[in-house]
């Protein structure tokens, strides 16, 4: 097993059980205690888990939301994959609204040079990044600029959202469940997801495997309110058949 998949393993587990420790993890994988501590610093340093005597706990369990570019470091080939999978979604032309995040933001990378778009995005960043694209038309919602996450959040934003009609919602979530549907830690930020697919005709759901093993705080969607979620193989075969069954195309690449 490669360093990386073993500390996404550590990750998962650290989510499920609220808990690891370093001499449970030696034992289970068949390395050094030394060896679980450095996987450990690099989940840290990530912002995924939080180091406690013997062990670690996720950032979740300590109410903190990891920042945009601690997230942006991990399950890179993942988002990438995704990202591309993504394109197939893009119409000829017309509108869409690319939500802020790290996968969303590496589909507006993706997006083919001569695609004619009108894109909606709530991200200085990404607004940013289109600006220079000869055939995309930018908008940028207004509002208050979440330090964590880089999206402008609360009402010049909602307001300007309640005017509009897109062809494509391309979302991001912190969570999915099939109990809880779409989450997200913070309120202000919910509000505005829920404006993007009240006023788009099909959304997408851009989110790797990890995603679908917490809840947070906001729901701002439920799965039969989301027509696509394109995730990777790793999500589990059961899981992804349960969540297909509430409503939306599971699409793992």
């Amino acid at each position: 097993m490669y360093a990386e998949e073993r500390q996404q393993e550590i990750l998962r587990a650290a989510r499920a059980a609220g808990r690891v420790d370093v001499v449970a993890l030696a034992e289970q994988f068949g390395v050094t205690t030394e060896t679980i501590r450095r996987d450990l610093t690099v989940l840290e340093r990530a912002g995924v888990l939080r180091r406690v005597h013997g062990g670690a706990i996720p950032v979740e369990r300590l109410g903190f939301e990891p920042a945009l570019a601690a997230r942006d470091e991990v399950m890179t080939e993942e988002k990438e994959r995704i990202a591309k999978a993504a394109l197939a979604e893009l119409p000829q032309d017309g509108a869409i609204i690319i939500d802020a995040g790290t996968t969303t933001g590496r589909l507006v990378q993706a997006i083919p040079a001569d695609r004619e778009l009108t894109v909606v995005v709530n991200s200085p960043p990404l607004a940013t990044a289109l600006a220079t694209r000869a055939n995309v038309t930018v908008f940028m919602l207004g509002g208050r600029v979440r330090r964590r996450t880089l999206a402008n959040v609360e009402d010049w934003g909602l307001r300007q959202l309640s005017e509009l009609h897109v062809d494509v919602a391309f979302m991001a979530a912190n969570g999915c469940s099939v109990a809880k549907g779409l989450t997200t830690p913070d309120p202000a930020e919910a509000a505005i997801k829920r404006a993007m697919i009240a006023c788009a005709r099909r959304s997408v759901l851009l989110a790797d495997h990890t995603k679908f093993s917490d809840n947070y705080l906001t729901r701002f969607a439920s799965l039969p309110e989301i027509d696509m979620i394109i995730t990777d193989t790793r999500l589990d075969d059961q899981l992804a058949g349960d969540v297909a069954a509430a409503g939306p195309e599971v699409v793992r690449v």
